[in-house]
């Protein structure tokens, strides 16, 4: 009898983890690597997350095997100086967009295992709070004239 309540019990526990993960939706889009100068120890990633889902949901890490360590960042103005803060997660609201970009919210990406220019990619793996793991391809490309600049 009690094999059967613990039976039962890892059953249900697994069922309601499989539905809080099957209510992640987040999609990424216009995933792009700002390219930097040759030997540059930090670039910096940018995309947007779009939750479809009726669920909020956070981007707690981004991982790659191109770089050491990754962070996600915020910039934030104080007295017209601008600097970058690290944040332990990007939440998303339901059915909101949330748009990372120069000057805002965006990953930094240090110290590259290999050089990196337009034209080439890097592939990112982002981990939310549900348990969803997406992978994205970003095209390393220069950024445009104009833009804040992190390096």
């Amino acid at each position: 009898m009690v094999q059967r309540k613990r039976f039962a019990v890892s059953v249900l526990l697994l069922i309601t983890g499989l539905l809080a993960v099957a209510d992640s939706s987040v999609v990424v889009r216009d995933a792009w690597v700002r390219e930097a100068p040759p030997g540059a120890p930090v670039l910096a990633a940018y995309f947007t997350l779009e939750n479809t889902g009726s669920k909020a949901d956070k981007l707690v890490a981004v991982r790659a095997v191109d770089f050491e360590k990754i962070e996600i960042h915020a910039t934030e103005i104080r007295a017209g100086v601008a600097r970058m803060i690290a944040l332990d997660a990007l939440p998303i609201s339901p059915h909101a967009l949330v748009k990372l970009a120069p000057g805002g919210y965006h990953i930094m990406l240090h110290h590259p295992r290999r050089a990196l220019a337009a034209g080439m990619s890097v592939k990112l793996e982002l981990r939310f709070e549900s348990g969803t793991r997406l992978t994205v391809v970003a095209p390393v490309r220069r950024a445009e004239a104009g833009t804040a600049h992190h390096h």
